[in-house]
């Protein structure tokens, strides 16, 4: 079975693929396809989803995330990248934006009660919220490219940059846009598979601007990764991303990104597509990142088992 060319791939899999959808079932098999290529062993992790509040809009539907692990492989590094996407009325700008439109009314409004204004004026924030909740209904219009089709690309491109020896395994959550419930389900499931691990989250990887590596357990691999890749390192950012869950069950866990505003423009709307991305982001980071797994010394000894 041959490797897909990783520009030919992003171009398969950069199409609307909702939770449920049949483009969502289809990009499933070709990752399936890929990392069986690649000599992993493919788990199916099944569950039901539907969109956590205040996310909304589409009926509850069946959910897959794929956990790959390598024949007789003790895994110490999982390489994580959601797979579904969604779009929204507005981007992932305009609703950070909102959001802190939102926050803002409501302390001003507080004051503004506390120093005696009438009740009416709690009606401001609540009508913001109102808003908010209002745009955050989700469809299936957006392909993804860049939110997450380039994160994905990025595990592929570190499994290719290592040896096939090397003590890694691959997570595809699945339903992260209806609120990280693929990765809730890992958590609760199968969180012996992360146990005494570290896990590398991407989530987002644009050719433009600079990357982020948001640390949610600080650790010798994630020191490394973040030395690798000179990433701006912060403790907390203003999204919702698989890595704040399955932190819960590793050992170590980072999150990375790479973008600016103006991906931030795009995200979870159609102009997510293929031909933004020229994969510049994939390579430097991917290779960053094999760089950084191939020089700690644990990745060869193995510390957690990958079991079924």
């Amino acid at each position: 079975m041959r490797v897909t060319d990783l520009r030919a791939l992003l171009e398969e899999i950069s199409v609307a693929r909702l939770v449920g959808t049949p483009h969502h079932a289809r990009v499933r098999e070709v990752l399936k396809r890929e990392l069986g290529a690649r000599g992993f062993v493919v788990l199916e992790q099944r569950f039901r989803t539907r969109p956590r509040a205040p996310l909304w809009g589409g009926a509850a539907s069946d959910a897959v995330n794929l956990i790959a692990v390598r024949p007789r492989a003790r895994v110490t590094a999982w390489l994580a990248a959601h797979y579904d996407s969604k779009g929204q009325a507005v981007s992932m700008a305009a609703r950070l934006v909102l959001a802190g439109v939102v926050v803002a009314g409501l302390l001003a409004a507080l004051v503004a009660r506390v120093a005696g204004a009438p009740t009416l004026v709690l009606a401001i924030p609540a009508a913001l919220v109102a808003l908010f909740v209002a745009l955050s209904r989700i469809s299936d219009d957006s392909p993804g490219a860049v939110d997450n089709g380039a994160g994905v690309l990025t595990v592929l491109a570190i499994v290719d940059a290592l040896p096939s020896d090397a003590r890694v395994g691959v997570v595809f959550p699945d339903a992260e846009e209806h609120g990280l419930v693929g990765a809730r389900a890992l958590v609760r499931e199968r969180a012996h598979l992360f146990e005494d691990t570290a896990l590398i989250n991407f989530d987002g990887i644009d050719d433009r601007g600079r990357t982020l590596a948001l640390v949610h357990r600080g650790g010798p691999l994630v020191d490394a990764v973040v030395r690798a890749l000179a990433a701006r390192r912060a403790r907390v950012l203003p999204v919702l991303e698989d890595g704040l869950v399955l932190a819960a069950a590793a050992r170590e866990c980072v999150t990375v990104m790479r973008g600016n505003w103006e991906t931030a423009r795009v995200v979870h709307t159609p102009e997510d597509t293929a031909k933004r991305l020229t994969l510049a982001g994939v390579q430097v980071v991917a290779a960053a990142v094999a760089d950084a797994l191939r020089d700690v010394p644990t990745l060869k000894r193995g510390l957690g088992e990958a079991r079924r």
